[in-house]
């Protein structure tokens, strides 16, 4: 009966302790998954259609990057031009710059709905940047506003029962400043009319300028969680004022990663000392046709999301990131 009990009693102690490492599994697995420019793997990054069909995939946010219209309307589109994923040049062939570019800025809303959205290319040589993704110049795309892709998510929330957030990016907000357009301040009047206000809103902000993600938080005191997008060495030693006015880091992946020693990958010690001041880590981005120094892309997933630890990721293939993760 004793040598019973002690056989009872490792069994339980033995159950106890695999729950405890399914616990832990299950904790480093609860990853945020941000769908970087919609499903843009898939689709011509910024579409209504791109942003649907990442939706369909379940991440846990859908990235909107703004940029303002001449009539001050947050366009949803990567850059503060228009000539590497749009037909501007031929519609508006008068409209361009002393520099050869073509400004979103420049043109209204109205103007901006005419263009045609195509998979993102070189305007040097017409070639698209990802050569196995949608074909350029094929389907009927278009540009689309912060409002009309917030009803979008909002609507599919209520219709399937899902909570996708939505993770903004104000471009470039210098260059807003010094065309006399306060990006931030129209961005987060917009947010907080659609209900985006506090951290439990289901809402990240983020901006690669730091003096101007420190305003939002001080000056436009937003309650919202900011993320301070980080893609400089140097930025990786002000973490401890980041964390004065932020919620979290978007570093790029490679300031994460250190080098790879008899097959195994060692790293940096941002992510270590981003959480122990109480910082979020979200890197970017993760795409499944552009591996790097990765010998594939569960690789890729695995290293950063479960090795270094990191908390979320952007990726261009949230559904492949999901599956991996699972």
């Amino acid at each position: 009966m004793k040598n019973l009990l002690v056989v009872l009693i490792l069994v339980l102690v033995n159950c106890k302790n695999n729950d405890n490492v399914k616990q832990d599994l299950m904790q480093q697995t609860k990853k945020v998954v941000v769908a970087h420019r919609g499903a843009s793997g898939y689709l011509p990054e910024h579409t209504m259609e791109a942003k649907a069909m990442a939706y369909a995939m379940k991440p846990n946010y859908i990235e909107q990057d703004l940029v303002l219209s001449k009539d001050d309307v947050p366009m949803v589109v990567h850059d503060i031009y228009l000539d590497d994923v749009t037909d501007v040049s031929s519609k508006f062939s008068d409209r361009k710059r002393e520099d050869g570019r073509y400004y979103v800025i420049d043109f209204t809303f109205e103007e901006l709905q005419q263009l045609q959205v195509t998979e993102r290319f070189n305007t040097k040589n017409g070639e698209q940047y990802y050569p196995n993704r949608f074909p350029k110049g094929k389907g009927s795309f278009r540009l689309h506003s912060l409002q009309q892709e917030i009803e979008l998510i909002q609507g599919l929330n209520k219709s399937t029962g899902n909570t996708i957030g939505i993770y903004p990016e104000i471009k470039n907000p210098s260059f807003h400043h010094k065309n006399g357009k306060d990006i931030a301040k129209i961005t987060l009047d917009i947010l907080s009319e659609y209900g985006y206000k506090t951290k439990s809103d289901n809402c990240i902000f983020q901006c690669f300028d730091a003096k101007e993600l420190e305003r939002v938080r001080k000056e436009l005191q937003s309650e919202l969680f900011l993320v301070q997008l980080m893609e400089f060495p140097e930025e990786t030693k002000q973490l401890t004022h980041f964390a004065t006015y932020a919620d979290g880091i978007g570093p790029w992946y490679k300031q994460i990663m250190d080098k790879k020693i008899d097959g195994t990958w060692k790293f940096t010690s941002l992510v270590k000392d981003a959480h122990e001041l109480g910082l979020k880590v979200h890197t970017y981005t993760l795409r499944a046709d552009q591996l790097g120094d990765f010998s594939s892309f569960e690789e890729n997933v695995n290293t950063l999301l479960l090795d270094a630890n990191v908390d979320g990721c952007f990726t261009d293939f949230p559904d492949k990131v999901l599956a991996i993760l699972k």
